[in-house]
């Protein structure tokens, strides 16, 4: 039986190489946008959603109900990238930023969870990303939101276990998608402290996401997982040193890691 999924954030990115390599696959794939009558030449369902609105989260999860029967597979890939020296990132788009990247994805878990345990089985995948392993110099709202959303799995994985529901995490590095487009950042201010070396880190930000890996890679091993009868709690995607960031991070005391990193960034 073709396994139906659902992916939050599919009409760009990698929730559109997600939901193209799945339905390629054989999967039965519904993927979302706020403006999905926007969007053209989608090669899978779209539907809207706005995962900051409750009543929407709702009516999505009910009309993939209503049209498929069930839902064997939550992607939660919906999120937005935010940058900036946190003194001067406005409160309202800090809140703007945790009701997309973790809020919205625990609305849609606990909206999606009583149809998986009357079914005794589904799989919930949370993308996050490797940036939520570590507080990041001028992202630590993004790293902070991402790192919550990782602890969340960790702790509802082991609640739901029992009603045959697996929650697993990926996170990926950077892959080369439109994210830099779609991001709050806040603006460079002249004759702010922090004006020269936020302008430097924003430029590599960016040139990052733009040299980064083909979402293809989330795609297949995505696919995987969904294969899977016992998924792991956490996967990595991507380049290797950013994943091995993160195995420094374990072993490499506290001070030593901060001054490696302040040496990446240049700071």
């Amino acid at each position: 039986m073709s396994k139906v999924i659902l992916i939050t954030g599919g009409s760009s990115g990698i929730g559109k190489a997600v939901g193209e390599y799945l339905q390629k696959n054989g999967c039965i794939v519904y993927g979302t946008s706020r403006n999905p009558e926007h969007i053209l030449g989608s090669k899978f369902k779209l539907l809207a959603l706005d995962v900051r609105d409750s009543a929407s989260i709702q009516q999505c999860i009910q009309n993939v109900i209503t049209e498929a029967g069930r839902i064997d597979v939550l992607i939660n890939n919906a999120g937005v990238g935010i940058t900036g020296p946190l003194e001067e990132i406005p409160l309202m788009e800090i809140k703007n930023n945790f009701d997309t990247n973790l809020f919205g994805p625990i609305g849609m878990m606990q909206a999606v969870l009583p149809h998986m345990r009357a079914q005794r089985q589904g799989l919930i995948i949370n993308v996050t990303s490797i940036a939520g392993y570590m507080g990041l110099p001028f992202r630590s709202i993004y790293s902070a939101s991402k790192g919550a959303l990782e602890l969340i799995t960790e702790s509802l994985r082991m609640e739901t276990k029992a009603f045959g529901v697996y929650i697993t995490n990926v996170a990926p590095g950077d892959f080369a998608t439109d994210i830099a487009s779609r991001r709050f950042h806040a603006p460079v201010i002249q004759g702010s402290a922090y004006q020269e070396v936020y302008q430097q880190q924003l430029d590599m930000v960016n040139a990052h996401v733009a040299g980064g890996s083909n979402p293809i890679q989330m795609a297949e091993a995505i696919y995987k997982i969904i294969q899977t009868p016992r998924p792991k709690i956490h996967y990595k995607v991507g380049a290797f040193m950013q994943k091995f960031s993160i195995v420094l991070k374990r072993i490499l005391p506290d001070t030593v890691y901060e001054k490696m990193l302040m040496n990446h960034y240049k700071l």
